[in-house]
């Protein structure tokens, strides 16, 4: 144990994770994979549950914000989670969390509790990347952190794309329970044998928690999320809808207001290390640019793959089914490709894999900024595939780059920068690329197809110029050098 890092050393180059370690980490990535499937099984089955519950398409989609909210709410305060507890306890509550909401949710008479059940549900959720990302930097060895953060790669592609599909099968055949109660034996069994399993990985500090950080918290990262889930309501509202507008404008302000708080009390917390979430992080320049750069590619990746189910749907005229299995084969590319580039960067850097990523992304963004009702669906599943590979290319480098230009004793605060960013920004890509769908859609002359078209077209355009700083950024971003105990924040 190092005393002056809290964090067990790792080792050197060439020597592998030691057996107790190694299944804490794949243990991480299996509660981590339950957790995200979890999360996107929900959209598929919100028409059954409007039918099943007696309750009107808004009511069902808070089911999906409120726990969008929930994540942006609890992601920022981990970082110090993951200081002031032990490994095991910040583990056992966040599986417990989730089997509980999960529990709920598998018993839910009404709208009402299975609202709640998701909330607890993402309270859960959101602990368990920071726990795995914070995990997997403490113990792997740095010339291994590539292969391994290839893996984590494996999760948030995979899950995302195998929840909508399970969900729909389980929706043809029997109810939306199941999907909860097939959830729930997995989630107990993680918990039971990560209980038994898991170790704390680092020392604990014993700052003290403060409370006013964490209600500025909430406001400021929940009002931006909250508001920016509300810009494509207004969008498709009627023109004349004031309380959609007001119900905007006061959460974007209130968001940032308490945001800017919220900043002003880390300053003054963290002159003595007590800070929620600690700011220094942004003092290394190669962490600062790599989460840029993964705002820039949340904002584009999560507009995109919004609108592109819409379009799918409403004017090339496929079904769910057809949806998902064009969006399958890109998930499954990006999740089996992981590994492999984990290995590149380990062995070669961030540049010979961002560079490509970053014009390969930007590339496929442009190509669908020219689709119309006439594009072969096949045609846009190979573009969706390649797509996927460029941010395959992207992700891996980034999460590892990001996290490794730090210091061990921060790495809990960078792993609650990045999830937040990522939640914020995706947000963000999401409500701008749905307004531009919905207004420009809105204000074509021609018939349905053809507005839809229109309106895919120019989201598609917005999602493509945003992404062309990433090729800039993909040339200034480093593999930090294997001696983290160098890094530049202090």
């Amino acid at each position: 144990m190092n005393p002056e890092t809290g964090s067990t050393p790792v080792r050197s180059g060439g020597v592998g994770l030691a057996p107790r370690e190694a299944r804490v980490i794949w243990l991480l990535l299996a509660a981590a994979f339950v957790a995200i499937l979890n999360e996107t099984t929900m959209g598929v089955a919100i028409p059954h549950l409007i039918n099943d519950l007696s309750i009107t398409a808004n009511q069902a989609q808070w089911l999906t914000t409120g726990f969008m909210l929930t994540m942006a709410i609890v992601i920022p305060i981990t970082g110090f989670l993951l200081q002031r507890f032990t490994t095991r306890a910040v583990f056992v509550t966040a599986m417990s969390l989730f089997s509980l909401g999960t529990l709920i949710a598998l018993v839910s008479p009404g709208f009402g509790m299975l609202l709640a059940a998701r909330v607890v549900q993402a309270s859960g959720t959101a602990i368990m990347m920071p726990l795995l990302m914070t995990t997997l930097m403490t113990v792997v060895p740095p010339a291994q952190r590539g292969r391994m953060m290839g893996r984590v790669t494996i999760v948030i592609s995979l899950a995302p794309a195998i929840g909508p599909t399970l969900s729909g099968l389980l929706l043809d055949h029997l109810n939306w329970r199941w999907i909860f109660a097939i959830v729930l034996p997995i989630a107990l069994v993680t918990l039971a044998v990560g209980a038994r399993w898991v170790h704390n990985l680092g020392e604990k500090t014993h700052a003290p928690i403060d409370v006013l950080s964490i209600i500025l918290s909430a406001f400021g990262f929940g009002g931006l999320v909250f508001g920016l889930s509300q810009i494509g309501e207004v969008a498709r509202s009627t023109a004349g809808d004031g309380v959609a507008v007001t119900t905007l404008a006061v959460s974007l302000g209130i968001g940032v207001i308490a945001l800017g708080l919220f900043v002003w009390r880390q300053l003054v917390l963290q002159r003595r290390d007590d800070a929620l979430l600690d700011l220094r992080v942004f003092r290394s320049a190669n962490f600062s640019l790599s989460i840029a750069q993964m705002a820039l590619m949340s904002v584009a990746f999560f507009g995109a793959i919004t609108v592109l189910p819409l379009y799918l749907q409403n004017v090339v005229g496929a079904d769910g089914t057809v949806t998902g299995l064009v969006l399958l084969p890109g998930a499954l590319a990006m999740g089996l490709a992981g590994p492999v580039i984990g290995r590149i960067y380990d062995r070669r850097g961030t540049r010979v894999l961002l560079v490509p990523g970053a014009v390969i992304t930007s590339a496929m963004l442009w190509v669908l900024s020219s689709v119309g009702a006439s594009t072969s669906v096949w045609i846009i599943a190979g573009v969706q595939t390649v797509l996927s590979i460029g941010l395959a290319l992207s992700f891996t480098p980034l999460f590892t780059a990001s996290l490794a230009s730090l210091q061990p004793r921060f790495y809990s605060y960078g792993s609650a920068v990045l999830g937040t960013v990522q939640q914020v920004a995706g947000a963000a890509g999401i409500a701008l690329m749905i307004t531009v769908f919905s207004a420009v859609s809105a204000s074509h002359g021609g018939s349905p197809v053809d507005a839809g078209a229109a309106g895919a077209r120019a989201a598609f355009l917005i999602a493509a110029i945003a992404s062309l700083p990433l090729i800039v950024g993909a040339f200034l971003i480093r593999k930090p050098a294997d001696d983290l105990e160098a890094a530049p924040v202090h």
